[in-house]
């Protein structure tokens, strides 16, 4: 569905929203009057009004009496959290190809509202830096780069990233990582390393349908874990789990994972450690997501907690500047051997060149400058989303409060049917992840992921809107069977 031309005070409200999001305008400073900014933008006094009315819907401004109007520092949102899940405790084949294939069919297409997609928008990416380091590159070295690189990768690139892990506690050596292909690559190397076709690999539930994938794939078997959206895994069916010898390795995100957007605190990322050692079971940690934090701090991955601990850390910059250039990186000392057995039978390489252009995007400084303008959209458009949910979703909606990342795990009223709204969606133009493909059995039909990726934006609320109205709609009248 292609979005309406914007009219004046949503352009209006467009401009205001922007210098909030780049830190010109701070939660709880006053905002310009509605004369001082229809005088700077050549607006109406009545359009200024209007935009400042949607700002206030939105929760991104309020208005103090006989003060004037400032920045939202928050409300509170009255929608719970979702619970515990509860899966069966057993490990079971995965067969989801087909389903996972058309989904990312229709998150692809661009006539609809991207709501399905964990993708960042074009528009938020650093493709123009990122692209002139590329064009430098070729002009520069360009022949020297038309070869082979070592399986490892580009040496300068695996530098910056050793360098950057530093930040976050890792202390990695260049010779510890290895360029992959995405993040995919990564987690599918880190399980043929550790694992053999029929073994259980444990997972959150509901987990990423990408590794759900990948386990189908390697014909592993995937053994789900009661997961809280807050806390993570329960660490008591864990211990359980690993007791009875099921457990070949266990593969968890560590920061803001998909799609609960959980954050598992530190004790109990020490404790997860501490259960995985004496079992001997490794772990393979995602942190595809932790650089998009919205606090001050990063989360500090399992790796760095206890360096010693048999950890494979896997990321990408697929979520942050590039996903076309499908630049990702494995990091282990004690399983690179095999690592890069699978990697030179399967890729042999990656393609130098955007490795090349990686790099100097790194050490040139524009990563961290666009990661901060990065951090606070998605922030926002979080806020903005979980807002429209709470106005425009059914009553006894629960829904997620990540710290970083950018999307929400809704879970509604049974019996609420993701499967059937998402054809009904399709139809009104309008994409998101159904729940059950964020399960090995399909469970979680009664919940929905969105995504926040494309910023908060008119045809963004619509959506929610609609999406919001079709599931009332259809709860009240009994349509779900």
């Amino acid at each position: 569905m292609p979005a309406h031309p914007l009219y004046r005070y949503e352009e209006l409200a467009r401009f205001i929203t922007s210098l909030v999001e780049n830190g010109a305008l701070r939660r709880g400073s006053r905002v310009p009057s509605l004369r001082a900014i229809s005088a700077q933008t050549k607006a109406s006094l009545s359009t200024a009004l209007q935009a400042y009315r949607l700002l206030e819907d939105r929760g991104v401004i309020e208005a103090r009496p006989q003060s004037g109007f400032y920045v939202a520092n928050g409300r509170k949102v009255s929608l719970e959290p979702p619970g515990m899940s509860k899966p069966p405790a057993r490990a079971i084949s995965v067969n989801m190809s087909g389903v996972l294939m058309r989904l990312l069919e229709h998150a692809a297409d661009l006539r609809l509202v991207p709501l399905g997609c964990a993708i960042p928008s074009t528009e938020l990416l650093a493709a123009g830096k990122l692209d002139r380091c590329l064009a430098r590159a070729a002009r520069i070295k360009g022949t020297s780069y038309n070869t082979y690189t070592a399986p490892r990768g580009d040496e300068q690139l695996r530098l910056e990233i050793a360098r950057r892990a530093l930040r976050s506690g890792q202390a990695l050596s260049p010779e510890d990582v290895a360029i992959t292909c995405g993040c995919t690559e990564a987690v599918t190397l880190a399980l043929k390393a550790v694992s053999r076709p029929g073994d259980a690999i444990a997972v959150e539930s509901p987990t990423y349908f990408g590794f759900l994938q990948v386990i189908e794939a390697l014909g592993l078997k995937a053994f789900e874990l009661p997961t809280d959206s807050a806390m993570g895994v329960d660490l008591a069916a864990l211990e359980k789990a690993l007791s009875g010898n099921a457990i070949k390795a266990c593969l968890f995100s560590s920061s803001f994972g998909n799609p609960l957007g959980c954050t598992m605190p530190e004790d109990r990322k020490v404790a997860t450690l501490d259960l995985l050692a004496k079992h001997a079971v490794p772990l393979i940690e995602d942190d595809i997501y932790g650089d998009i934090h919205f606090g001050k701090e990063r989360p500090k991955p399992f790796q760095a907690l206890r360096p010693q601990a048999d950890v494979i850390y896997c990321s990408s910059f697929s979520k942050t500047v590039a996903p076309g250039y499908r630049i990702g990186w494995i990091a282990t000392a004690r399983h690179m051997p095999r690592v890069l057995e699978s990697k030179f039978a399967f890729t042999l390489a990656g393609p130098a060149l955007p490795q090349a252009a990686m790099a100097e995007f790194l050490s040139s400084g524009g990563y961290d400058n666009h990661l901060r303008r990065l951090r606070r959209c998605f922030a926002d458009a979080v806020e903005q989303s979980i807002r429209t949910i709470e106005k425009a979703f059914p009553k006894g909606t629960r829904v997620t409060r990540p710290e970083g990342g950018f999307v929400l795990w809704l879970e509604l009223p049974k019996p609420f049917n993701g499967r059937e709204l998402f054809q009904q969606a399709l139809e009104r133009g309008i994409c998101f992840a159904p729940g059950d493909v964020f399960s090995a059995n399909r469970r979680y039909a009664n919940c929905l992921r969105i995504s926040c990726g494309h910023g908060f934006d008119a045809q963004i609320e619509m959506g929610l809107e609609t999406l919001g109205e079709m599931a009332s709609l259809a709860l009240s009248s009994g349509a779900f069977p």
